[in-house]
């Protein structure tokens, strides 16, 4: 079966019968309160989609909790062969300069800590990422860039989040010439659920992707070997090929 874009999908991992391992991906988890059996705990979770889309592309989920030490984040790193950066809560604004806007959600500091001293170290080892979502928020951030705390303010619409807890799709505009352009084409229509998105760009990173409003949908990592950032969720949708294009670079490690 084909989905709308044309992309067979299957539930057969892409990698499946090429007589090599199948490569390490780590996916960075949410520090939550959870619920199961008789217990009310906080734990380490993350959607399911991000670990099938991971395992239907070809790789080994590795989940990534929030550690309170960064002092094994290299060689953590070093024993990956890919990073999904997953979405989530919103990035503290104090760590791009800016007061707490009222939409936006309370600060998880030990996430922000782990996942900033993660990306560094992944960017350092030349590690392949997707980031997604607040991924990509985080990625800005760590650049030096700049974060559009709520998106209705500037935009008079919702159409990013059109409703609370529904994904919603939208069309992007993306660059023929880009990593992501060349894997998706220069159209798509995503899956998204976003109200904060990239403000002035960080050090480094080209803005690759448009919605019709003109928010910067995708990024890339100049210089880095394969780093995306996508602010919509490919793993909500049953397009792989980002998933498929990390799992791919990752194998060649």
């Amino acid at each position: 079966m084909a989905d709308t874009t044309g992309h067979a999908a299957t539930d057969e991992p892409s990698g499946e019968g090429r007589g090599a391992e199948p490569p390490l991906i780590g996916i960075t988890t949410y520090l939550e309160p959870a619920r199961w059996g008789v217990w009310v705990r906080e734990a380490a979770v993350l959607p399911a989609p991000y670990i099938r889309s991971v395992e239907r592309a070809g790789g080994v989920p590795v989940l990534l909790p929030p550690t309170g030490s960064l002092r094994g984040v290299a060689a953590l790193v070093a024993g990956l062969d890919g990073i999904v950066f997953a979405g989530g809560a919103d990035v503290d604004p104090g760590l791009y300069g800016a007061d707490r806007h009222a939409e936006t959600g309370a600060p998880q500091p030990g996430r922000d800590r782990f996942e900033l001293a993660l990306l560094r170290a992944a960017i350092a080892a030349d590690l392949p990422f997707l980031a997604i979502c607040r991924g990509m928020q985080l990625l800005n951030v760590a650049r030096g860039g700049g974060l559009v705390q709520h998106l209705p303010d500037v935009l008079g619409h919702r159409g990013h989040a059109p409703d609370v807890g529904v994904i919603g799709r939208h069309r992007v505009r993306i660059s023929p010439t880009s990593t992501v352009g060349k894997i998706l084409g220069e159209v798509a229509d995503v899956p998204t659920y976003h109200h904060q998105a990239a403000d002035r760009l960080g050090k480094g990173l080209a803005a690759v992707a448009w919605a019709e409003d003109q928010v910067v949908e995708a990024v890339e990592l100049q210089g880095h070997r394969f780093g995306l950032a996508v602010q919509w969720h490919p793993e909500e949708g049953d397009d792989r090929r980002l998933f498929e294009a990390l799992v791919a670079e990752a194998s060649d490690r």
